[in-house]
């Protein structure tokens, strides 16, 4: 007999030292070291679920909305998808254009060095 098949026989045994070693074995694998009614193990089953901001399902609910935006712009741009917001935009950047309305660009200062002008 193996040393484990031993210890499980010895386990089920109803001496002082089995019932020590159960609940220690018990304790050391986080179980329930004592019997306890069904309200306790309620308890003890929603301490041992990890909590609600852990679980995956839970903090990441919404869909992928900087993949999902690329695909729509790229989709946009082969004919396949009408954004009619970003078209709106794009008509009104026109318009200012023709009636040279049009803003010039700022150009932001980084911390430390001088900013780059735009690469387009």
């Amino acid at each position: 007999m193996s040393n484990y098949v031993k210890y499980a026989q010895l386990t089920k045994l109803t001496t002082d030292y089995a019932r020590r070693m159960d609940r220690l074995s018990k304790r050391i694998f986080g179980e329930v070291a004592r019997p306890t009614n069904s309200k306790s193990m309620k308890v003890v089953k929603l301490f041992s679920e990890q909590p609600v901001d852990k679980r995956r399902e839970v903090h990441a609910y919404y869909p992928r909305h900087v993949e999902t935006g690329m695909l729509m712009l790229k989709l946009r741009h082969y004919g396949l998808y009408r954004d009619e917001h970003a078209d709106f935009k794009e008509e009104m950047d026109r318009m200012r254009a023709l009636r040279g309305k049009v803003k010039p660009y700022k150009e932001k200062k980084n911390k430390g060095d001088a900013a780059a002008a735009p690469t387009e």
